[in-house]
């Protein structure tokens, strides 16, 4: 084997080496998130295999927690972490409640177990939720859709120069830029029984084009 042969070979088995030891620690990550996910027992609330398996009002209302089996699309690492060490309701009202604030008596991890069972839910996809290209931006057309064409706040809370306004029957949009990813905003609007068979959300499929929910995903994914 010639010199040039032979650093070539050594290049590549220290890429070898490399992607070995990467993938082993991410396993090893996901492991200790998948312990620290059932040793707080988040598996007695929460679904984490899809595809979702409620049916009829009766089901959703049995949940005692929200679906997760698509957390890695839906969410951003950074705020799973942070939202697991200090917990707060999302949701400003109970579920299918007009009547009932939502209390938000979530446990709180430590910082080790929010971190490892953030990584662990990440790992959590779901193959409806595709690399759209939308990048969150203050889009205006997404705007008048959200404000004047749909009146999604009817339903969702936004801040609005500071201050929190809207509806509170759905989960709140205030900080919508920290939280959610715009390809699962894009997806949710497009076929939102897929992640959620029974709920009050319109199906906008038929009723806004693909272009003004990719608008629409653009400006909701921004909101802060």
């Amino acid at each position: 084997m010639s010199q040039g042969q032979f650093s070539s070979a050594s290049g590549m088995l220290m890429i070898a080496l490399s992607f070995f030891f990467f993938a082993s620690s991410a396993f090893a990550g996901a492991g200790e998130g998948k312990k620290a996910f059932d040793a707080a027992g988040c598996a007695a609330c929460h679904q984490i295999k899809g595809p979702a398996k409620e049916k009829t009002i009766k089901d959703a209302l049995a949940k005692k927690g929200p679906e997760l089996w698509y957390a890695g699309s839906k969410f951003k690492k950074e705020f799973l972490g942070g939202w697991l060490e200090d917990p707060r309701p999302i949701r400003p009202m109970e579920f299918y409640s007009l009547t009932k604030t939502n209390q938000g008596n979530h446990p709180k991890l430590s910082g080790k177990d929010a971190a490892d069972v953030a990584g662990f839910l990440m790992g959590l996809k779901a193959p409806e939720v595709k690399d759209s290209g939308i990048k969150p931006q203050e889009n205006q057309r997404g705007r008048i859709i959200f404000v004047k064409k749909q009146s999604c706040y009817g339903c969702h809370q936004v801040k609005e120069k500071g201050v929190i306004t809207g509806g509170l029957t759905g989960p709140s949009l205030a900080g919508a830029a920290e939280r959610l990813s715009p390809d699962w905003v894009c997806a949710y609007l497009s076929n939102p029984r897929v992640f959620k068979p029974v709920k009050d959300m319109p199906d906008y499929a038929g009723i806004l084009t693909d272009e003004e929910i990719r608008d629409l995903a653009a400006y909701v994914s921004n909101l802060n």
